[in-house]
């Protein structure tokens, strides 16, 4: 019993640091699977929707319960429990576009951008050049200071989908973050 006890103390200790790490508050990735549900945090830190799989079912799949811990653990921006589930959830199902774009995000917030680039080409493949993506994309290129490439990425999602008003609060944050 105390193994056990220690065993959860320990891995307690080793999720903490990594929970909430790096959050601005400002985060404006979307959903690349879903116009309807965005996959936001507002400039207050809330998140409007979670993502939804683009899947006509994952009923008897794991991938869709790993998808669903994923989101939870995003909203409450425990960022390194999100990773874990996200990343479960892909490993489970490759092919599921709601889990990749959560994983990338859960990497963005966590400032590991070689794997985000990485989950982002994967997104790519499934996806193709969506606007959910590419301002996805261009707002992880924002959070590590890469101006030119946030724009790039940015202007490509809004020629993809001018509507879009994430695309547009995520070019007028890069304005603002670049001149200042």
């Amino acid at each position: 019993m105390k193994s056990v006890i220690r065993a959860a103390c320990a891995a307690f200790l080793i999720a903490a640091p990594l929970t909430g790490c790096t959050s601005t508050g400002m985060s404006t990735h979307a959903d690349a699977t879903d116009t309807q549900t965005p996959f936001v945090y507002t400039r207050d830190g809330l998140v409007r929707h979670a993502p939804q799989s683009d899947h006509a079912s994952l009923t008897g799949d794991s991938s869709n319960r790993l998808l669903e811990l994923g989101k939870e653990n995003f909203a409450l921006q425990n960022y390194g429990l999100s990773e874990k589930y996200f990343r479960q959830a892909v490993e489970v199902r490759t092919d599921n576009a709601s889990a990749w774009a959560g994983l990338a995000a859960s990497y963005d917030q966590l400032g590991m951008f070689d794997k985000a680039d990485r989950a982002y080409r994967a997104l790519k493949d499934l996806k193709g050049e969506d606007a959910r993506v590419l301002n996805n994309m261009g707002y992880s290129y924002l959070l590590r200071g890469d101006y030119k490439k946030a724009r790039l990425y940015l202007n490509k999602a809004q020629n993809a989908n001018p509507g879009l008003d994430h695309i547009q609060g995520n070019l007028h944050l890069l304005e603002k973050v670049a001149h200042t």
